[in-house]
């Protein structure tokens, strides 16, 4: 079965997520969005009237993604800690470019993005505590996840990072 087709609004979603990771925010105009998304610059003013509104888009979708992650989260086989570290990782995935390009808003003091960010974090640190029962235990596991995506997105990539930390979170019995 051949995948679904991405909606026009997605597409120029995905195509300033790309823009904002891989150029930064100067570099993701609306003349560039809308190229990179191969739409008519008519078609992104249909969707979004200002960059200003492709920035709310994005946050509204970053937000929708990460309900849906801390669903997986909650219900993961192997339990939420061992799924918020292995996760911990850039994968490429949609989420992931969400994540980043969220991240090069915050930035720039743009206090919409440093909000959802943290919704996301409240959001994640609320499965690990409800799962652990122990605020300090899922700071850190929640500090020890953003050690090893920092790792992983800045090229530093420990390789048995992720091995190291199932070791002594295992020893500690939060696995």
């Amino acid at each position: 079965m051949a995948a679904k087709e991405r909606s026009t609004r997605d597409r120029l979603l995905d195509a300033f997520e790309t823009l904002l990771v891989s150029a930064g925010s100067r570099s993701a105009t609306l003349d560039a969005v809308a190229s990179h998304a191969e739409v008519s610059k008519g078609g992104l003013l249909y969707h979004f009237h200002s960059k200003d509104e492709l920035v709310e888009g994005m946050l509204t979708r970053l937000r929708e993604q990460g309900r849906a992650d801390v669903e997986k989260m909650r219900t993961a086989k192997k339990g939420p800690v061992d799924f918020y570290l292995t996760t911990s990782i850039n994968t490429g995935s949609d989420f992931d470019r969400a994540l980043i390009a969220a991240g090069r808003i915050a930035q720039e003091n743009d206090s919409r993005a440093s909000d959802a960010l943290g919704d996301l974090r409240e959001w994640w640190f609320a499965v690990l505590l409800e799962h652990l029962e122990d605020e300090s235990l899922a700071r850190t596991i929640q500090l020890i996840g953003d050690g090893l995506y920092f790792d992983d997105t800045t090229g530093l990539n420990e390789k048995n990072a992720l091995k190291h930390v199932r070791d002594v979170l295992t020893r500690l019995g939060a696995l």
